[in-house]
């Protein structure tokens, strides 16, 4: 009977650090998506602003005559 409580108190103890892991790492991966969403925006920002570019260059291009 000792050995079985003592094997589950073992137990317990090897979850409780599984739990603890991985609430830190759970954390971390949350930090990592808020950062990656970030710099998502900021590239979007960027292509549309490099679209926008691109398409005032096009309009003050010359049509082509033929």
């Amino acid at each position: 009977m000792e050995n079985e409580l003592r094997a589950l108190e073992d137990r317990i103890g090897q979850l409780t650090a599984l739990a603890r892991r991985l609430r830190a790492e759970n954390a971390e991966l949350r930090q990592a998506l808020l950062a990656a969403q970030g710099e998502t925006k900021v590239l979007a920002a960027k292509v549309e602003s490099a679209s926008v570019r691109l398409q005032r260059l096009l309009e003050r291009l010359p049509e082509d005559a033929a």
